[in-house]
């Protein structure tokens, strides 16, 4: 039985201002922006987040199924997928596209500026969630907006629990049809400014968007993350990192940690503090995939912030 990733895969062209936005960007001459960032660091890096939710989920010891598009230029990612031993038989190629490309500028304060290409991306609904065999969790993550939606109903009607994961793609979709996925799905995850967006855009408070699933997740960065659950509000602190180098990624290597409890019958608090765990251990490495601890540094970084075994619910 797999955990199916539904998501976008993509090359993440990154790069780093050394310098923070707030002094370039000035409130009062917004209506004329016209701003040019100085970036001495850049690097091209495997991302897209069904890419990285998958990754992290294999060093966790977990066979993820990746389903998403490719264009033509996808075949150095595919042949990193298969030196990872990740499946592709859901990984579809759309001739005469570019794999979906994201352009991310950081500052010294971690803030982000992203430009996207979806690319592959928009064809994200020809991959239908029926075609994955064996599939007991899923994770609905940002991708297509038609891919999105179709995924969603998909994997409600074959009765799979699933993540909704809006992310970035949130702005796509009006407040009925966030408000239909949420009816629709198990689980959801969100950052806190995502959370005030999904708020504005429902017109429903936290707390009542919390009473449509099981459990709805707000990531807030070093301030750790929120779950709320069964009418109650479980506040998961963040774990120190060795240092803090990208945080490119650390969402999703989260949300693996998620995804990896619940299928294996974690408590919340576990689940959420697995979580953290690996959004610490991704924010000292570069890149979405570049982080590679063993199971064994993973239960030690666990034990050293929460004073408890991780693998003791586990068949290790």
């Amino acid at each position: 039985m797999s955990i199916l990733v539904c998501g976008s895969i993509a090359y993440d062209t990154i790069m780093v201002f050394h310098d923070r936005f707030r002094h370039h960007i000035l409130p009062e001459q917004i209506h004329i922006l016209n701003v040019a960032f100085l970036v001495p660091d850049l690097r091209r890096e495997f991302g897209g987040c069904a890419g990285n939710i998958a990754y992290t989920l294999k060093l966790l010891g977990e066979e993820p199924l990746i389903m998403a598009t490719v264009g033509d230029d996808a075949a150095p990612y595919r042949e990193r997928l298969a030196r990872l031993g990740l499946r592709q038989d859901h990984v579809r190629h759309v001739p005469g596209t570019y794999t979906a490309q994201a352009f991310i500028t950081t500052d010294l304060d971690d803030n982000q500026i992203t430009a996207f290409h979806p690319g592959a991306m928009n064809h994200s609904h020809l991959n239908k969630v029926e075609e994955a065999v064996g599939v007991r969790l899923g994770i609905v993550a940002p991708d297509g907006r038609e891919g999105m939606l179709g995924h969603v109903a998909q994997f409600a009607e074959a009765g799979i629990p699933f993540i909704f994961d809006p992310g970035q793609g949130l702005p796509m979709f009006s407040g009925e049809e966030l408000l239909e996925c949420l009816q629709r799905a198990r689980y959801c995850t969100v950052n806190d400014y995502e959370a005030r967006l999904l708020c504005e855009k429902t017109g429903l408070t936290l707390d009542a968007l919390a009473r449509r699933v099981d459990a709805l997740v707000v990531t807030r960065g070093a301030e750790g993350s929120q779950i709320y659950t069964d009418g109650c509000r479980i506040d998961i602190p963040s774990v120190r990192p060795d240092r803090v180098v990208d945080p490119t990624g650390c969402g999703d290597a989260y949300r693996a940690g998620l995804l990896y409890g619940l299928a294996q019958g974690y408590d919340w608090q576990r689940c959420g503090r697995l979580a953290a765990v690996l959004g610490a251990i991704k924010i000292a490495h570069r890149g979405g995939q570049n982080h590679a601890p063993s199971r064994a540094e993973i239960a030690a970084r666990y034990l050293a912030a929460f004073g408890e075994e991780l693998w003791q619910q586990a068949n290790d």
